[in-house]
C-alpha cells in the first residue's frame, strides 16, 4: 500500500511539472522586481489615544479644551512633522473625506482657527501636515458591530478559567507595559503605545484572547475576534484604495490597536514600507 501511495504521488508530481517545461530561453524573461524597497511607499504609521469624544470601553483621561494640552499635542505634531509627509491619513469614514479636506485647508489657512469638540484629528493631524505642508487627508475608517464582551454574556465552554483569569487584569501579563498610564506626560503615553509591546498586547487583548470563549458547539468568541481583523482589513482596503505612488510619505494616524493591525498587514506587503517611528517620536 505504502509503495502505491508512493507511485501516485510520483505520477503526480511527473503530470504536474509536464505543463511547465524547463526553457532555457531567457530572452523573453521579465526583469526581476527592485527588493530593496526603492519602489516602496514610506509609511509613518502611528498609534494614539482618542483625545475627544470616543465610544471605545478604554478611554484615556484627556481634556481636548485644554490650551496646555494643545500645545504638547502640536509639539508632537512638530516632531512627528520631519518625516514629511505628504498624505495625511485618519480614522474617519470615506464619505467624509471631502469635509474633512474642506476643513483642513481651512485651518492650513488659519491655524488659529478654534473647535468646539476637537479630537485627534483637528489637534495633531492638522497640526503635523500643516507644518509639513501635506495637501492631501483621507479617512480610511470602517465601522463594524464587535461585542468584545461575548465571554462574559455566554455560557463559555471553551476555556473559561483562562478566560476569565486574564481578563480580570489583562496587563499583568504584559508586565513590560504594565503602567498607570494616567501618571505619564503625553510624550510618555504616546512612547508607551507605539512599543511593539504594546501594540502586540492591543490585537491579543481585542481579538486574539476571545478564542478561548464559546458554547459547547459555538465559536462566538472567535468570531468575534474575526470581526475585528475583519473591520481592520476593511481599513486596510480603504487605504489600498487611494492614489498612492513612491513619490508618497504617508502618515497614518489612528487609534493604537488599528495601528497594530496595520503594523502586521504592512510587514509582509512588498507595497509599503514602514520607517521607525522612534526616529520622530523622542525626547
Amino acid at each position: 500500500m505504502k509503495y502505491l501511495k508512493l507511485v501516485s504521488f510520483l505520477l503526480g508530481t511527473v503530470i504536474l511539472f509536464s505543463f511547465y517545461p524547463y526553457n532555457p530561453d531567457t530572452s523573453n524573461q521579465k526583469e526581476p522586481i527592485d527588493q530593496q524597497g526603492s519602489d516602496k511607499i514610506e509609511v509613518l504609521n502611528f498609534g494614539t489615544f482618542h483625545m475627544g469624544f470616543t465610544t471605545d470601553a478604554n478611554k484615556t483621561e484627556f481634556d481636548e479644551n485644554d490650551r496646555k494640552n494643545q500645545q504638547r499635542v502640536h509639539t508632537i505634531a512638530e516632531k512627528l512633522a520631519d518625516f514629511d509627509p505628504t498624505v495625511i491619513i485618519v480614522e474617519q469614514e470615506p464619505t467624509q473625506n471631502e469635509s474633512i479636506q474642506e476643513e483642513y485647508q481651512q485651518y492650513r489657512d488659519n491655524p488659529d482657527m478654534t473647535f468646539e469638540n476637537p479630537s485627534e484629528v483637528e489637534l495633531l493631524a492638522y497640526e503635523l501636515g500643516r507644518l509639513s505642508g501635506a495637501d492631501r487627508i483621507y479617512g480610511i475608517d470602517h465601522k463594524m458591530g464587535y461585542n468584545y464582551r461575548i465571554g462574559q454574556q455566554i455560557d463559555n465552554q471553551v476555556d473559561p478559567e483562562w478566560y476569565n483569569r486574564y481578563y480580570e487584569d489583562p496587563l499583568s501579563f504584559h508586565p513590560s507595559i504594565d503602567v498607570n498610564r494616567d501618571t505619564l506626560s503625553l510624550q510618555k503615553k504616546l512612547e508607551l503605545m507605539n512599543k511593539d509591546e504594546f501594540l502586540n498586547f492591543l490585537i491579543t487583548v481585542n481579538a486574539d484572547m476571545l478564542s478561548h470563549a464559546g458554547t459547547t458547539d459555538g465559536f462566538e468568541g472567535a468570531d468575534e475576534a474575526a470581526k475585528y481583523y475583519q473591520r481592520n482589513l476593511r481599513m486596510y482596503s480603504n487605504l489600498n484604495r487611494l492614489d498612492l505612488n513612491s513619490d508618497d510619505r504617508v502618515f497614518i494616524l489612528m487609534g493604537a490597536s488599528h495601528t497594530a493591525f496595520f503594523r502586521d498587514f504592512m510587514r509582509g506587503d512588498p507595497k509599503f514600507e514602514m520607517v521607525d517611528t522612534f526616529q520622530f517620536l523622542k525626547e
